[in-house]
């Protein structure tokens, strides 16, 4: 994973994870994959993607995919979210509907967060490549524990962040963090913001607007969830 050396600030939490076993071997099965002429996405060089753009001490929200998006030209680093001139995934699609009636934002006409990830959402998917066409291709393959420890270096400071939770996958990743559920940080749940789903209780939870309550009663300053 030399193309995608891990950003300063999360160096003390990650690079431990790296040097396992575990993780070496990742990193093999990922080189003889593309050896083998199979698509991997994101690309190289954007794999921590989302560790880049928000360097720890700058969370301030944290949300948790799955893995990447698995069509070309889709996946860049960051979970839910797709590069400009790709068609808004659904999952995006109904977040947009969320924000809209939470806040009045209009629907952006793109899905690219990298605006939410500058400010300090941290956009942190579970398994960090997938192969083309197999969604779930890599789980259970060594990203998880690298990913965890991500998560636990965000927990552990003492500033308060919120952490939203959206489907089962969210919440166990988060359960397998000593201390942060019932601790200084605001934990929020819902399903997922699927097609599948969003109706079962993610439209209506307002996770927008109650993180920026959180986050100006603790003095970290808002979100502009505007994309």
């Amino acid at each position: 994973m030399s193309a995608d050396a891990v950003p300063e600030s999360w160096r003390p939490a990650v690079e431990p994870v790296l040097a396992t076993r575990e993780s070496r071997k990742l990193g093999g099965f990922l080189k003889a994959e593309e050896a083998a002429g199979k698509r991997i996405y994101p690309p190289r060089g954007q794999r921590l993607r989302a560790l880049e753009l928000t360097p720890l001490e700058q969370v301030k929200v944290v949300i948790l995919g799955q893995d990447p998006y698995h069509g070309p030209g889709q996946a860049h680093g960051l979970c839910f979210s797709v590069s400009e001139g790709v068609k808004t995934p659904p999952s995006l699609v109904n977040i947009y509907k969320e924000i809209e009636s939470d806040l009045g934002i209009p629907p952006a006409r793109h899905g690219n967060l990298e605006h939410w990830a500058r400010q300090g959402v941290l956009l942190l998917n579970n398994s960090l490549t997938v192969e083309e066409g197999r969604a779930g291709s890599h789980q259970n393959l060594g990203w998880e524990a690298i990913t965890d420890a991500a998560v636990a270096a965000v927990a552990e400071r003492e500033e308060p962040s919120v952490f939203l939770l959206w489907g089962s996958h969210a919440r166990n990743k988060a359960a397998r963090v000593p201390g942060l559920m019932g601790g200084k940080h605001l934990v929020l749940t819902a399903p997922h913001p699927s097609p599948l789903s969003a109706h079962s209780g993610f439209f209506g939870c307002r996770h927008f607007s109650r993180a920026n309550e959180f986050l100006e009663a603790n003095g970290r300053g808002a979100i502009d969830w505007q994309v």
